[in-house]
C-alpha cells in the first residue's frame, strides 16, 4: 500500500443543476487529489454548473442509470492510476467536508470499503421522511446482515470510499447491465463482505433537502427492488 495515496473524488448527478453546484463549494482543498463528476445524460444546465466550478466532468450522452455512472467514475480513477475513489451523491445529500473520516480507516487500518454511516453515534440524518429511515436503517442492512453474517448499520448509504484494487478480482465483476442502475452499489459491498475483504463503517452526515427541491429521482418500488434484488440474486446463486 502506497504511503500516499491518491484519491479522486466522483460525484454522481443527473439533472441537479440547482444542487451541484453547492456540493463542488462543500469539497475542502486538499482533502482529494482530483474532482471528477460523472453527469448521467442531463438534460438540463448541470454541465455548464460543473464546468463553472472546475471540475472535471465525464458525460454520458443519455441517461444509464447511477451504476452505469459510479461504474464510469471507477473506470475512469483505475485507468488514471487512483488508489482510491470517494462516491458522493450529486444532489447534496452528502458533506465532502466529511471525507477525511471516509479515508481514516483506508490508511490506518487496511480497509478495502469504508461505508458511510448516518446511523452511527456521531452521524446524522436530518429531516429524513419516516418512510425511508425504515427502508435504510432495518429492512435493507438486516438482510444485508443476515446474508453475509457481518453487522452493518447502513447499507443504502452511497457517501463511500473504495480501495481501488477491489476490482482487480476477478470474482467481482461490475461490468454486467444488470447492474447500471441501483443494483451495483449493494452488489460490491455484498461481493466484499462475502469474499473476505474488510468492510468498516464511519458515522457521516445525511441532509434531505426541503421538499420543493426534491428528496431523490429514487422511484419508490422499483428503486427499493433494485436495490434489494442484488442480495437474493447472489445469495441464490442466480447471479455472480
Amino acid at each position: 500500500m502506497p504511503s500516499k495515496l491518491r484519491v479522486a473524488a466522483i460525484p454522481v448527478t443527473y439533472n441537479e443543476e440547482r444542487k451541484i453546484g453547492t456540493v463542488l463549494d462543500r469539497f475542502h482543498v486538499g482533502d482529494v487529489d482530483r474532482i471528477v463528476v460523472v453527469d448521467d445524460g442531463s438534460t438540463d444546465g448541470t454541465p455548464h454548473t460543473i464546468e463553472s466550478r472546475g471540475a472535471g466532468i465525464i458525460r454520458h450522452p443519455v441517461r444509464r442509470g447511477v451504476g452505469a455512472a459510479i461504474r464510469t467514475g471507477i473506470d475512469w480513477a483505475r485507468q488514471n492510476g487512483f488508489d482510491v475513489a470517494v462516491i458522493v451523491a450529486g444532489n447534496d445529500k452528502d458533506r465532502p467536508q466529511e471525507i477525511p473520516r471516509l479515508l481514516k480507516p483506508i490508511v490506518d487500518e487496511g480497509c478495502h470499503i469504508v461505508q458511510g454511516s448516518r446511523y452511527l453515534r456521531g452521524g446524522s440524518y436530518g429531516n429524513m421522511p419516516a418512510y425511508r429511515r425504515v427502508a435504510t436503517q432495518v429492512l435493507h442492512p438486516w438482510l444485508l446482515s443476515a446474508l453475509t453474517r457481518q453487522r452493518m448499520t447502513d447499507s443504502t448509504n452511497g457517501f463511500r470510499a473504495i480501495r481501488l484494487s477491489l476490482f482487480d478480482d476477478p470474482r467481482i465483476n461490475v461490468n454486467q447491465e444488470w447492474l447500471d442502475g441501483y443494483e451495483l452499489e449493494p452488489y460490491i459491498l455484498y461481493k466484499a463482505l462475502t469474499l473476505g475483504y474488510r468492510v468498516c463503517e464511519v458515522p457521516v452526515t445525511k441532509i434531505y433537502p426541503s421538499a420543493a427541491l426534491g428528496y431523490t429521482k429514487m422511484k419508490p418500488i422499483t428503486g427499493w427492488w433494485e436495490m434489494l434484488s442484488p442480495l437474493f440474486l447472489l445469495a441464490t446463486g442466480l447471479r455472480r
